[in-house]
């Protein structure tokens, strides 16, 4: 009996045993399993390395965080140079002729009401200070006929403004104040160095709002006047979808680097998110000339005229009920020739196509147009037109615009 007590005590201590090992190697694993719940305090200083290297590495949320600073910095850069215009102007308006009517002033005697035969109309806007001599660059339809400016600075100052220049073929206006000089001014930057993508900031007093502050991107170059839907005017557009609304005219888009690329003018008012500026360069140029002669000469031919293509020349040609056959081809077809104009005088006729101007291919409306622009007063310009079946060469020299709408 004693020989097999032994052995169970044995087995008894060696379960005990077992059961021990089995417990710390258990322990063991789960400390090589689970290593951030269990390494020792030594070891936190390895971790704290790896937070450091992960804090190094910047996320999407806060680098768009960073990022959007770049708003501030152009704003705070260009701001204070930013200026509300305030017009007023006074209009003859007609009376009913009842009220000078002697019978019913017996009727109704002192009870009729006396009406006044003007009435004062108020407008407002945005401009900049692009000299520190007080020299304020607007739109001319801010300004025109006012007869009232107030130009309100950022810091509260007002000033009365005296209309410098207009120039209603561009929309452009520069006003000038007399503050004392040293005046803060807006950067200028260059509108050929734009692209499709770029960001786009507008300023202005958008709605009587002052200093508003929107973001957008240029959607778009060189929208014509046309497209838009001003075909009075001979401009090429800054297509943006940041926020520009009434009040806004006048004001600068700026980019990234809060420099001045437009000159915000026109929106749509049968769409959202789409505005139009005038790019900076071409702004540059009419400001000069405003400053110095207080207006632009703009050289003109005397036609109105559109766009033509193979395809609308064909469908004319074929319908009976056309007034008049075209050539088929791409160029500018006559709508109509202004008495006494430049054209007139060349011989060019209503239905004539457009289709070289000094050696050079014409197809659209808006090429014509440029070329004309950048002419100079009195250039004679060899214009190659089809008219019919014949090619006609017409010598057209250029004369001053007198009226935007011509």
């Amino acid at each position: 009996m004693r020989f097999f007590q032994i052995p169970r005590s044995i087995r008894q201590l060696s379960i005990h045993v077992l059961a021990i090992f089995l417990g710390v190697l258990l322990t063991v694993s789960s400390l090589q399993v689970l290593p951030s719940q269990a390494e020792p305090a030594p070891n936190a200083v390895s971790s704290d390395s790896s937070l450091q290297l992960i804090a190094q590495r910047e996320s999407p949320a806060s680098a768009a965080i960073a990022s959007s600073s770049f708003v501030t910095a152009a704003v705070n850069r260009v701001g204070s140079a930013v200026v509300r215009i305030d017009i007023e102007r006074t209009i003859t308006r007609r009376l009913d002729p009842m009220y000078d009517d002697p019978f019913f002033r017996r009727f109704f005697g002192d009870s009729l009401p006396q009406r006044s035969p003007y009435e004062q109309l108020r407008g407002l806007g945005s401009g900049f200070i692009i000299d520190k001599s007080g020299l304020v660059l607007t739109n001319a339809h801010v300004v025109d006929k006012a007869d009232k400016v107030t130009v309100r600075l950022k810091d509260g100052r007002s000033f009365e403004g005296k209309v410098q220049g207009v120039d209603e073929v561009t929309d452009l206006a520069v006003v000038k104040i007399n503050a004392g000089g040293d005046l803060p001014t807006a950067p200028l930057g260059s509108s050929a160095n734009v692209q499709v993508g770029d960001w786009a900031i507008a300023v202005g007093n958008p709605l009587g709002f002052d200093n508003t502050v929107t973001l957008g991107i240029v959607s778009t170059l060189r929208r014509s006047s046309a497209q838009v839907g001003i075909p009075d005017k001979r401009l090429e557009f800054i297509q943006t979808d940041a926020a520009i609304n009434p009040g806004n005219s006048g004001g600068p888009l700026l980019n990234d680097r809060g420099e001045v690329i437009g000159i915000n003018t026109a929106i749509r008012a049968d769409a959202m998110g789409i505005g139009f500026a005038i790019p900076i360069d071409k702004a540059k140029t009419i400001a000069f000339q405003l400053e110095h002669d207080g207006k632009v000469a703009h050289p003109y031919l005397g036609v109105q005229m559109l766009t033509l293509t193979v395809d609308a020349a064909r469908e004319n040609n074929n319908d009976p009920n056309s007034p008049l056959q075209v050539a088929e081809v791409n160029g500018v077809l006559v709508m109509r020739v202004l008495p006494n104009s430049p054209a007139a005088a060349a011989g060019m006729r209503l239905g004539d196509v457009i289709v070289q101007i000094d050696g050079e291919a014409i197809a659209t409306a808006e090429e014509l147009q440029n070329v004309v622009e950048n002419s100079r007063l009195g250039q004679t310009l060899q214009v190659k037109v089809l008219r019919g079946n014949q090619t006609q060469l017409l010598s057209i020299r250029t004369a001053e615009l007198q009226n935007a709408s011509s």
